[in-house]
């Protein structure tokens, strides 16, 4: 008996001793490692990069910007499916530990010890606050030291953190393939839904990759990416979450992944969605752009921007295909498949053209082959054939320089050859029905099938801009920078510098009816000669080589007249022009050249759409943009472009107040009379000028056509009583665009407005531009700008200021004979104070 208790006296002593090793073994490691522990409490002002979103103005999405594609979203507005789908795959224990899963890990010890040297990976014991000090705080090394650090702050996280913060910053954090970190991203990227309309099926799968996203990819890995996800659906009745009813019926779903595209996520909004971005970088510099989780609410109008890309995309299309047919975009030898062959040629995707390829050609038609598209990661199967008609290459004459035909083509065979990698679009149903009629007498083994015809297209070489603003507010409702921003990411529309032509002439007739003009004021439309002073002479001439004598103002704007506009700039000085051009942002700095007063210097299309609102609004400043309002992650508005102060709007109830009331404070830069005066003027643009091709629109217009030497670019810029629209066409590297009428501004860039303006405008009243108080209305003959009777067929109702009514009879202001006259610069400057030109 003794002998027994002298032998458990020495194990206890014994056994103490070795616990108290352990303990002191145990303490030290711990104190080693938590010497080397990061500092856990900043998990509690993690921000976690988010992405910025872009919101046109009707609320639909433009596009996102982020490295890391992330939504963070509070574990209160997560719904329990998801959070129940995530436990069972990773921690069902969660809400019961104190941050390491015991059980878990004698299991995984377990797991170990059978897998020993058969390369397998050790199974995973982490919990979900294991994975949330590793993802935030440490690196993913496979080391045990990594481990035990990982342990300890798992534990000083749980002792610090609730259990809904810690699940939190988990569901926002982990990675979940496809370029989605956190499960909001992850829902909009797998499924484009919100996380509260996720099935079963989809909660469970998102809920499996956190595990290994790229082996369990739902295209490349398809059949194990099911599989894990039914492991967890089978977890999640295990559990008690769902009822085994609904499971069996979640695991026979299909993954059904459609990946959410990046970009512009409105069709023709590519051009706006990377304007946008640029000003934010400005703003706020690269990381808020991509991490900061900005709200940005754009002034895009979707449908607006929709018309003007057609309206733009036709108007270029229409213009090339005038210069003949170029060839093929590529070739390829058809044997074996042509669907794999077509499919590795990169088509423009931002465009309503497909792809194809000729197969055999005829007199009457060629059968194509079209582009096949993608499905579940891989090409599909299916191939899609169609018809081009003879009617559907008629415009194809061969280009200048090329080898073709340059007549109109008599058969199919002329134009495309087997092989050829081509663009082409369906047939509109008028073109199908009138073949129809024109084949009917002809053999049947002629006449392709009417349901799939299609017609040949090809990339405009040509390229232009379209601008939409409102006119009162600068906001821009509408911007295409080209034809096809996939093609070409430079954007035209603010990035071009082009001269504007005879569209800049309004600025100059506007500082002349600010200092003593009027719209029926003479002005000799006669030869000019202007000593440049370095020996040369420069003679302005008018587009069509005439001049008309004494005219009006009014005609001289409606009718375009170049020598009329520079004698108008010597009366009034190149200095006021200049200032006038500046303030109207047109230019930043212009030289006093008497040419720029033709629009010779360089601006945008923005910028001249910005300088023709002030004429619609009435003289006041606005400055173009593309955003209202941006707004940080927590929605403080961080940013706003309209300043106006709104006098009565934070009232709390109706209390019998004034109604509110915006205060302007914008500056007048041009009398509210004279621009109605301009606006007037370039009204008769559209009525008997240079523009009639907008009278089509059936409501008031105005605007100014503009054509560059040589024909280089074709402009239109004009306004209704709400919207202002700028327009310009011409090659990237200019070049002529012709030798006749058919390549100026009112045969090349108003068409493309009036095409706008048709289908913007058709549903909306015709809205007269305002009269502003005070201006006299009179009737006037139109040729001459005398007072006129109601009965004369001439009589218009032209705009005066107070006191400068006309008299019973012109008086020509300047050479009333219409002699030539020579300026000299030394006469020049007598009348204006200097300048060279």
């Amino acid at each position: 008996m003794k002998l027994l208790l002298r032998f458990f006296g020495w194990a206890f002593a014994v056994g103490s001793a070795v616990f108290l090793v352990g303990v002191v073994a145990v303490a030290g490691a711990m104190w080693h490692f938590s010497k080397e522990l990061p500092d856990y409490s900043t998990l509690q002002d993690y921000e976690p990069p988010v992405m910025t979103r872009v919101h046109a103005s009707d609320g639909s999405l433009v596009s996102e910007f982020a490295r890391e594609r992330r939504l963070y979203l509070p574990i209160q507005a997560v719904p329990k499916l998801v959070v129940d789908a995530f436990l069972s795959a990773e921690d069902k224990n969660f809400y019961e530990h104190g941050g390491i899963d015991f059980t878990g890990i004698a299991r995984a010890a377990v797991v170990y010890a059978q897998n020993m040297g058969t390369g397998r990976r050790p199974q995973g014991a982490s919990t979900i606050t294991q994975q949330v000090a590793k993802n935030f705080l440490l690196t993913n090394e496979q080391t045990f030291d990594r481990k035990i650090k990982e342990a300890l702050l798992a534990m000083k996280i749980e002792r610090a953190y609730t259990k809904d913060r810690i699940l939190e910053l988990y569901l926002n954090e982990i990675y979940l393939g496809l370029g989605a970190y956190g499960i909001a991203a992850a829902s909009l990227i797998y499924y484009d839904k919100s996380v509260h309309e996720l099935s079963i099926a989809e909660a469970a799968y998102l809920a499996a990759l956190p595990k290994a996203p790229s082996t369990l990819h739902p295209f490349r890995q398809r059949e194990r990416a099911t599989e894990r996800r039914n492991y967890v659906i089978d977890r999640m009745v295990e559990n008690g979450n769902i009822k085994a009813a609904d499971a069996e019926k979640a695991k026979k779903e299909p993954l059904n992944v459609t990946p959410r595209p990046t970009g512009a996520h409105i069709f023709a909004a590519e051009y706006f969605a990377e304007e946008v971005r640029r000003e934010v970088y400005e703003r706020f510099g690269e990381k808020k752009l991509y991490e900061g989780g900005l709200s940005v609410r754009a002034t895009l109008d979707p449908k607006l921007q929709a018309m003007a890309r057609k309206a733009l995309a036709d108007g270029l299309v229409k213009y090339d295909e005038t210069t003949g047919y170029r060839g093929p975009v590529n070739k390829i030898v058809l044997s074996g498949d042509w669907g794999t062959q077509l499919a590795e040629i990169k088509a423009l995707n931002d465009i309503p053209w497909k792809l194809a390829v000729v197969l055999e050609t005829g007199d009457q038609s060629a059968r194509i082959g079209l582009q096949p598209g993608r499905e579940a990661g891989g090409l599909s199967r299916e191939r899609n054939t169609g018809i081009v008609p003879l009617d559907g290459v008629r415009w194809a004459r061969g280009a200048a320089g090329s080898n073709r035909n340059r007549g109109t083509p008599g058969k199919v065979s002329q134009v495309l050859e087997a092989g050829d990698v081509i663009y082409v679009e369906p047939l509109e149903r008028k073109t199908r029905d009138t073949r129809r009629r024109q084949t009917s007498d002809r053999d049947e083994e002629d006449t392709p099938a009417v349901g799939n015809l299609y017609r040949l297209r090809q990339v405009p070489e040509v390229s232009g801009a379209i601008s939409v603003l409102d006119p009162f507010t600068g906001r821009v409702l509408a911007l295409v920078g080209g034809f096809s921003y996939d093609q070409s990411q430079f954007n035209r529309a603010t990035q071009a510098l082009r001269q504007p032509g005879s569209s800049f002439k309004p600025l100059v007739y506007a500082a002349a009816l600010d200092n003593g003009y009027t719209p029926s004021s003479i002005v000799v439309d006669g030869p000019l000669e202007v000593d440049m002073g370095n020996g040369q002479t420069w003679r302005p001439e008018n587009y069509s080589q005439k001049f008309y004598g004494p005219q009006t103002l009014r005609f001289g704007i409606e009718q375009s007249k170049n020598a009329m506009t520079v004698r108008l700039a010597q009366d009034v000085g190149m200095p006021l022009v200049v200032d006038y051009a500046k303030r109207f942002g047109v230019y930043d700095d212009m030289p006093q050249y008497l040419s720029f007063s033709l629009g010779a210097g360089e601006t945008t299309v923005l910028r001249m759409t910005a300088a023709y609102s002030m004429f619609a609004n009435g003289g006041r400043r606005i400055k173009p943009t593309l955003i209202d309002r941006i707004q940080d992650r927590y929605g403080h508005t961080i940013f706003r472009h309209d300043q106006r102060e709104c006098r009565g709007c934070t009232a709390d109830a109706w209390k019998n107040q004034p109604e509110p009331s915006l205060v302007d404070r914008r500056e007048q830069v041009l009398d509210p009379m004279t621009a109605y005066q301009i606006t007037s003027m370039m009204e008769g643009v559209v009525q008997r000028g240079t523009a009639p091709i907008l009278k089509e629109v059936g409501k008031p217009i105005a605007g100014k056509t503009g054509t560059t030497n040589d024909w280089k670019d074709a402009w239109f810029v004009g306004f209704s009583s709400d919207l202002a629209v700028g327009v310009y066409v011409g090659y990237d590297k200019p070049r002529t665009l012709g030798t006749s009428a058919a390549a100026t501004g009112g045969h090349l860039a108003a068409p493309v407005v009036k095409d706008f303006l048709k289908a913007a405008l058709a549903n909306k009243p015709a809205v007269p531009f305002r009269v502003p108080p005070g201006m006299k209305l009179i009737r006037v003959d139109a040729r001459t700008g005398v007072r006129a009777s109601g009965g004369d067929g001439r009589v218009i109702l032209e705009a005066f200021k107070p006191g400068t009514a006309p008299p019973e009879a012109a008086i020509a202001a300047v050479d009333p004979e219409g002699r030539p006259e020579s300026v000299t610069p030394e006469a020049d400057r007598a009348v204006r104070g200097g300048g060279l030109y």
